[in-house]
């Protein structure tokens, strides 16, 4: 423990106290990277897992950090200490003129995956420095005071975040990583190191001023204990947009993600009030189905809450706040435009993150994006009304995308229209109060077509397809005029119309489809039932046999399909084989002078016309068979004759098998299912929805 010396009483370089702040700041900076570092490679290998085609990228990517671990730690460290060997010369480096990699030939071309590495560590140092800007401000001056009286802020602060993230950068330079992978891993950095490089920074902080470097600046204070946060509150307020009190009188306007969120509000609400939350926020949550000036009101209130806690649990963020000024509407429709039209690496990457606040993304990155405006993002924040809006659009999206099926090209389809949404926040608050606004009608509509769209059938692609043509035409054609939002909503409705009504054609016809073939299975199975029966084990003279196997069969196999099973027809068509069967045994004893076939002649010819014999060729036909008992009851078998040559005809054929299921590890016992539910689906009709729950409890709904 440093005992507290006497204070300082001019600026002025102190090599003893540089050496004490080098010593207490960098190792520890160093160690806490390199912890983080050690868990990424298994982070990027359950990455992999999800990643579909970039899989293998992932898992290069998680041996490249194995096997270079040591480098990158050491890139990391090599940055940090040339940056305070700057600083002791009296000569601090900027962090951003290092990063911009400045030669002494000028501009040079640079890729475009090391652009998107340095737009990625900007946004980290972005982040760091808004949450941790009291103890830096401390820093900047405690460290400026001990190296001579240099003026230090963050691009010249050998410990700042903007010289953070460059180590980071310069830490994974060398490294062959895909460009998705290092952004990853940057973001990953972002998470992970927000936290110990802030209590870096605090120890820091306390151990000059324990030393006797500017005393009388106010000691950092601990943040009281944070409130219940009102973000929950936050969360269910948007959904009470939803509902108007009761969500479910419109199930068109009120999709199934918005009911969960209904219930969420339901449930905070009683925690906030139960918490002692204020009165003004609880009038205004009980008048939701009331007046929407009043909703719009309590959502920029309980909005204001969370910025009033954030800014208690910082010290001088309020002071901090002051010296900047607000963006205004056309810079930040200008930012915005400029993120629609072309979204930055973090951002898209931020959609699929999970944990990870789309809002805060989003508020960095307009913030970043504003110097391209020749904004100095130090000297300028948002406005309150525009906080709010990123604010709800963010915690929209952030639900939707939890609670929704959304994976893959669903997900970053849904995931660029989260700018456009804010533009529209800001340009008209009612879109979060009116509940057939147009752009929230098209939202939920798109989310609708994406969820559980995986482009598996030829359906679901023409879908996806009209989803992303909506979104591309959004994304380019909207600048600040609303009534693209009307257009498309409209358009897109009229599409889900035809499409619908195609699915559920070709659902009916599937369904008629299927009925008719397991009609024409059973009629075959009948007709071939009763064939067996009567000449199984019978020896009948050719004619005859060809007869019953042929035409006989195939007309009772149409009488079947026609007429159903106990059809009149079909009873003459039996009659007629028994008929027939008789004769035979008939003429085998020699009946002589009998009239054969005679009064079976309307059924055969009935039976010879359903394969295309009509007319003389149905009597040749009759004939030949009459001929045949005749023959046999003469016993000259020399006379019999063989029917004449008939028109070829397909007798019903059963659906093709489908080929044996792949045998898995062990035998499955067939018998073991419930009886009652294979009755209860097996007489589901085609096109009938039901609820599929997979291992993890999840839901899906499908056909």
């Amino acid at each position: 423990m440093i005992a507290t010396p006497t204070p300082l009483g001019q600026p002025g370089r102190h090599p003893a106290l540089l050496k004490l702040a080098r010593e207490a700041a960098l190792p520890a900076l160093t160690e806490s990277f390199a912890t983080v570092l050690a868990r990424f490679d298994d982070v990027l290998f359950d990455r992999a897992g999800t990643a579909g085609a970039s899989q293998l990228l992932f898992l290069d990517g998680m041996r490249e950090l194995r096997r270079r671990r040591e480098d990158i730690v050491a890139g990391f460290r090599n940055h940090l200490a040339q940056a305070w060997d700057a600083l002791e010369r009296g000569e601090p480096v900027s962090a951003e003129a290092t990063l911009a990699g400045q030669i002494e030939d000028g501009l040079s071309l640079v890729p475009e995956h090391v652009l998107e590495s340095r737009l990625a560590v900007r946004n980290f140092a972005t982040v760091l420095l808004r949450d941790w800007k009291p103890v830096l401000a401390r820093l900047d001056r405690r460290l400026g005071w001990i190296a001579g009286g240099l003026e230090l802020n963050a691009d010249s602060n050998p410990i700042s975040p903007e010289h953070i993230g460059v180590a980071i950068h310069e830490a994974f330079a060398d490294c062959e990583l895909a460009p998705e992978v290092r952004l990853v891993l940057i973001k990953l950095c972002e998470r992970d190191l927000h936290a110990p490089i802030g209590k870096r920074y605090e120890a820091l902080d306390e151990q000059l001023a324990a030393a006797g470097v500017m005393p009388q600046m106010a000691a950092p204070r601990r943040p009281a204990p944070r409130p219940p946060s009102p973000r929950h509150e936050l969360d269910a307020l948007v959904d009470a947009l939803d509902q108007d009190g009761q969500i479910g009188n419109d199930d068109a306007a009120a999709p199934a993600w918005a009911r969960r969120f209904a219930d969420r509000w339901a449930e905070s609400r009683g925690r906030m009030q139960s918490a002692g939350a204020s009165q003004a926020a609880g009038e205004s949550g009980d008048t939701l189905s009331g007046n929407q000036g009043m909703l719009l009101e309590a959502l920029h209130e309980l909005l204001q809450q969370t910025r009033h806690v954030r800014e208690d649990a910082t010290s001088a963020a309020s002071v901090a706040v002051g010296q900047q000024r607000p963006l205004s509407q056309r810079e930040m429709m200008s930012v915005l435009s400029l993120l629609q039209a072309t979204p930055s690496a973090t951002l898209r990457a931020a959609i699929g993150e999970d944990g990870e606040s789309l809002a805060q993304r989003l508020k960095s990155e307009v913030l970043s994006g504003a110097t391209r405006l020749g904004v100095d993002p130090s000297q300028a924040r948002l406005d309150p009304q525009d906080e709010d809006a990123i604010d709800l659009v963010g915690m929209l999206f952030d639900v939707m995308l939890d609670e929704r099926d959304l994976e893959g090209r669903s997900r970053e389809l849904i995931g660029r229209l989260v700018v456009p949404f804010v533009k529209v926040a800001m340009l008209d608050r009612r879109m979060f109060v009116q509940k057939t606004h147009p752009a929230r009608k098209l939202l939920n509509s798109l989310a609708e077509a994406c969820e559980g769209n995986t482009g598996e059938s030829q359906a679901e692609r023409v879908l996806m397809g009209k989803v992303e043509e909506i979104i591309e035409r959004l994304v380019a054609e909207f600048n600040e005029n609303l009534a693209i939002f009307l257009t498309l909503e409209e358009e897109f409705r009229d599409f889900l119309a035809q499409h619908r009504r195609r699915i559920e054609i070709a659902e009916r016809r599937a369904a008629e489809t299927q009925r008719g073939q397991e009609k024409l299975e059973m009629a075959r199975s009948r007709s071939a039932a009763e064939l067996d029966r009567r000449i199984a084990d019978a020896t009948l003279p050719q004619a005859i046999g060809e007869f019953l196997r042929q035409p006989w069969q195939h007309h009772l196999t149409l009488t079947v399909l026609r007429e159903g099973e106990d059809g009149a027809s079909v009873g003459e068509a039996l009659a007629l084989a028994d008929g027939m069967l008789e004769e035979v045994a008939e003429a085998r004893r020699q009946i002589v002078g009998k009239p054969w076939l005679q009064a079976w002649h309307p059924a055969l010819r009935k039976v010879f016309a359903s394969v295309g014999v009509h007319a003389d060729a149905a009597t040749g036909a009759i004939d030949a068979l009459h001929d045949t008992l005749q023959a046999i009851a003469e016993s000259r078998p020399e006379l019999e004759r063989a029917l004449p040559e008939l028109p070829q005809v397909a007798l019903p054929t059963p659906p093709v098998q489908e080929s044996a299921a792949v045998e898995l590890g062990g035998k499955v016992d067939v018998t073991d299912f419930d009886n009652a539910d294979a009755d209860r689906f097996r007489g589901l009709e085609i096109g009938s929805w039901l609820d599929f729950v997979d291992k993890d409890g999840k839901v899906q709904a499908g056909k």
